[in-house]
């Protein structure tokens, strides 16, 4: 298997470490871009269970639901895992686990450095560079941390 470099972002929010934690895990469904779902229904929600096993998933406003993932660890308010299951043709795979790791790093009381690294994205198989082009791409995952600080600094 050829190795595919993960995706590293990093950025800095104006916001207490267990605040981002909880900004992060909590109201997902806040700050999570609408246009980054694969329900056939526009998205509602989206929700991370808070704990080791709990799932990551999506709920449309028809009620509909898909899920992305699930968390493999869990340590509030420093770190979470979260297995990744959409493969490279943007679709639940139950049997595909990339793994997106947040830290929450605090810099003082009220900033806090969020290094997000996601990775085993060779795992997505033969369209592996593509996948990771798209999550690394202006609309990836620098996109969505971006939407995410705005909701953690307000």
């Amino acid at each position: 298997m050829i190795r595919i470099a993960a995706v590293r972002k990093q950025l800095v929010v104006k916001a207490s470490q267990s605040r981002a934690f909880a900004v992060f895990t909590e109201e997902m469904s806040r700050w999570w871009p609408a246009t980054h779902s694969i329900l056939k229904s526009p998205l509602k929600e989206c929700i991370v269970e808070p704990r080791v096993g709990g799932r990551w998933y999506a709920v449309g406003e028809d009620g509909s639901s898909c899920q992305t993932g699930y968390v493999i660890a869990w340590h509030p308010p420093q770190t979470l895992v979260l297995a990744w299951q959409i493969n490279a043709e943007w679709q639940y795979d139950p049997d595909l686990v990339t793994e997106v790791e947040v830290k929450f790093v605090a810099e003082s009381a009220n900033m806090t450095r969020i290094e997000l690294e996601h990775r085993y994205l060779e795992r997505m198989g033969a369209k592996a560079a593509e996948a990771r082009n798209a999550v690394d791409s202006p609309g990836g995952w620098g996109a969505i941390l971006e939407s995410f600080k705005i909701c953690a600094e307000t």
